[in-house]
């Protein structure tokens, strides 16, 4: 397996659990998500985006990092670009680190809209801010999570759900069908062994890390 982790321009919080998932991965920045390198301690492989929103300095103090720069008026976004550039490589597995949060909600729900899309395509993806953390639920799959009982967490609904059952929560679920646009499955709690399974439809599962230790918020390279 190719791992990638993909430093985007949302919200990055440096936390124990971040340092495991992105060891021994490949990295790659796009556009202003370079400012997570020094936060992360790491060197991307690749640069990307149009270089429109990144900081003062910064182009300077990774000079040696290698470029592809687009125009500012194209039909992809930086973070597209980047997840087109490490699946060229040979990507199996992506991280997309600072994908929640940000200047830009539209940008956030793009993330959201292409780990869905990845997972479809068979390459497993996963988002992170450090405090908070998102993985498609693939229909027909038995999706288990080791989080610590007590840990907040949500399932998106991207479309109407069918056959979703939950396990190991305050507020199980045996089969349930969910409307779209249903609260129904927003803010339960684990309670001995998350599982979930979802037979048919689109899901984005999310977990609320508040207790996080460690952490540490993105600093300045320079």
């Amino acid at each position: 397996m190719s791992r990638f982790t993909l430093l985007l321009g949302g919200d990055l919080t440096r936390t124990p659990a971040l340092d495991a998932e992105i060891a021994d991965s490949r990295i790659i920045a796009a556009d202003s998500g370079m400012r997570h390198a020094a936060l992360l301690d790491v060197r991307p492989e690749l640069w990307v985006g149009d270089f429109d929103s990144v900081p003062d300095g910064f182009e300077n103090a990774y000079a040696d990092v290698a470029r592809r720069t687009f125009p500012s008026e194209k039909d992809k976004t930086d973070g597209e670009i980047a997840i087109a550039a490490a699946l060229e490589a040979g990507a199996t597995s992506l991280l997309l680190a600072g994908a929640f949060g940000g200047e830009r909600a539209d940008h956030m729900f793009l993330h959201f809209a292409q780990a869905l899309q990845l997972s479809e395509r068979g390459i497993a993806a996963k988002l992170t801010s450090g405090h908070q953390e998102g993985v498609p639920l693939i229909p027909g799959r038995r999706h288990s999570f080791a989080y610590a009982d007590g840990t907040l967490f949500s399932i998106l609904g991207f479309s109407e759900l069918s056959g979703l059952t939950v396990e190991g929560a305050k507020w199980p679920l045996d089969a349930v069908e969910v409307p779209f646009g249903s609260s129904l499955t927003l803010s339960n709690v684990a309670d001995g062994g998350l599982s979930i399974t979802l037979m048919k439809g689109r899901a984005l599962f999310m977990a609320h890390l508040l207790n996080t230790e460690n952490a540490e918020p993105w600093r300045r390279p320079f």
